[in-house]
């Protein structure tokens, strides 16, 4: 009896790990979905820096434009001054160059200012992107190990399930039916140990004179709590 024991241990087994499989399938793939999210969620929260600088360098960008474009509409009015042929007209274009001249002015202080700005953002988004990378790599690699473990999953399963159907080999057929009853009604574990008189199943105290027979029968005895097949276990040497 000792040896089916050890034979039903040894499927037990079998199944909890190709239960853990099954579950790997579903929740590796869950795992990876979140992490990419989370890893999406904290790249955009450290590029806040990288953004602004972006900004900045575009309202920079339209501020040389707007003086490049002024120089030129200034250098064209004044081209036409030689041309002028009454005060009047000629009173005006120089307004206009007066006008031109201001608002090359706040351009060109305001470009001064974005572009300070932009000197200080610069040494913050160089510190993000390093953060960054650095969070990235770990990112990767931490994605690549879940990754390796779903292809490894096929493979595992077909050891598993092999081993187990060279098991039940040498299992007699009445003993794996009960098995596979109590197994079933009792979300996938039919053996269990027990350990100073508590079944490691349901947790339940079992009788005493039940854990002292366990002890010493060579029967198969049944947690009197969930049904489970029993076997005493020394935690302290166990089988």
């Amino acid at each position: 009896m000792k040896e089916k024991l050890l034979l039903l241990i040894a499927l037990q087994e079998c199944d909890t790990q190709l239960v853990k499989l099954s579950a790997k399938t579903v929740k590796l793939p869950e795992k990876i979905q979140k992490m990419e999210a989370d890893f999406l969620a904290y790249k955009e929260s450290v590029e806040v820096n990288k953004k602004r600088f972006d900004e900045i360098k575009s309202r920079h960008t339209e501020c040389e434009t707007g003086i490049k474009k002024l120089n030129e509409g200034m250098v064209k009015t004044r081209e036409r001054l030689l041309e002028v042929k009454n005060n009047k007209e000629y009173q005006a274009m120089l307004k206009e160059i007066e006008t031109s001249e201001k608002s090359r002015g706040e351009f060109e202080e305001k470009a001064i200012t974005l572009l300070e700005e932009m000197e200080s953002l610069s040494v913050m988004v160089k510190r993000d992107e390093e953060t960054l990378e650095e969070a990235r790599r770990k990112h990767e690699s931490e994605k690549k190990i879940h990754e390796d473990d779903i292809s490894a999953i096929d493979a595992d399963t077909l050891v598993w399930k092999n081993k187990r159907d060279e098991l039940q080999q040498s299992i007699p057929s009445d003993l794996l039916a009960q098995y596979e009853k109590v197994r079933k009604r009792n979300n996938g574990i039919g053996v269990i140990p027990v350990w100073k008189a508590v079944c490691n199943g349901c947790h339940m105290n079992i009788p005493p004179q039940l854990y002292n027979e366990l002890q010493r029968s060579s029967e198969l005895l049944s947690c009197p709590n969930c049904n489970r097949i029993m076997y005493y276990q020394n935690q302290d040497n166990p089988l």
